[in-house]
């Protein structure tokens, strides 16, 4: 709780100044995403009921995993308008263990963050090509399958009909990850964290960390809705192919 104030209180004066000119266009990707996470909801909804069910009959329990993340929220200030850093709940349906122990995966992203590729290997238990903790016993059965496929997220289309996410963007980063931050990683959380992003559909973890920010930092200077429209092209080819899935 204490870390968590810590970064409370950091986030309060992180104001990130951005483009005059992109007003219009956040106005049109907030209504697309409105559009579309609503449409998408309804339609996947067939598909959401059955991940529920095959969830709570491997391991009886809670079918949503509940996080607190951090992400970002565009703030006006006359004709300026700034990212102020924030929590949310971020909504997943649960792959793991009820009351799993987050510690490994607190070693595994720091590992990450330090590209520490000996501990990384050690806590995996084998090397491997996506920048993720794959070889994890906390998940279940079905979580498998939900990770690689990244069904596990279909419900994070609540949060970004809430507006505390967007359709593209930044993945949510976890507050003790943002703890581990280098500062110039901070420049990530400088726009509304996404469903997916440039990142994810061109190298989906299997680059090391200081790549992936370079992406997100990247999509943050280019934000477009031409760019946001490739990325949502190709985001069901990426899942797809499942490369850097668990």
């Amino acid at each position: 709780m204490q870390e968590e104030a810590g970064l409370e209180k950091s986030s309060a004066n992180a104001l990130y100044l951005v483009s005059k000119g992109r007003n219009a266009y956040y106005i049109a990707k907030r209504i697309i995403d409105i559009a579309v996470s609503l449409f998408l909801l309804v339609l996947l909804s067939p598909l959401m009921i059955l991940t529920a069910i095959s969830i709570y009959l491997y391991s009886p329990g809670p079918i949503l995993f509940i996080q607190e993340r951090v992400g970002a929220k565009r703030q006006i200030n006359g004709k300026y308008s700034y990212w102020k850093r924030v929590f949310f709940r971020c909504y997943k349906f649960r792959t793991m263990k009820i009351n799993a122990d987050p510690s490994i995966h607190q070693a595994y992203v720091k590992a990450l963050i330090e590209n520490d590729e000996a501990q990384m290997t050690a806590l995996q238990g084998a090397p491997t090509q996506p920048r993720k903790l794959v070889n994890d016993s906390r998940i279940i059965r079905p979580g498998k399958l939900l990770r690689k496929l990244s069904l596990d997220e279909l419900p994070q289309f609540w949060n970004v009909l809430c507006g505390d996410m967007s359709l593209v963007g930044p993945r949510p980063a976890i507050p003790y990850e943002v703890e581990m931050y280098k500062p110039w990683h901070l420049q990530r959380l400088e726009a509304q964290p996404g469903i997916t992003g440039l990142q994810q559909v061109t190298a989906r973890c299997t680059t090391n960390f200081d790549q992936q920010v370079q992406f997100d930092i990247e999509y943050i200077n280019k934000q477009s809705l031409w760019l946001d429209l490739k990325i949502i092209v190709k985001t069901p080819m990426a899942v797809m192919s499942t490369t850097g899935a668990h």
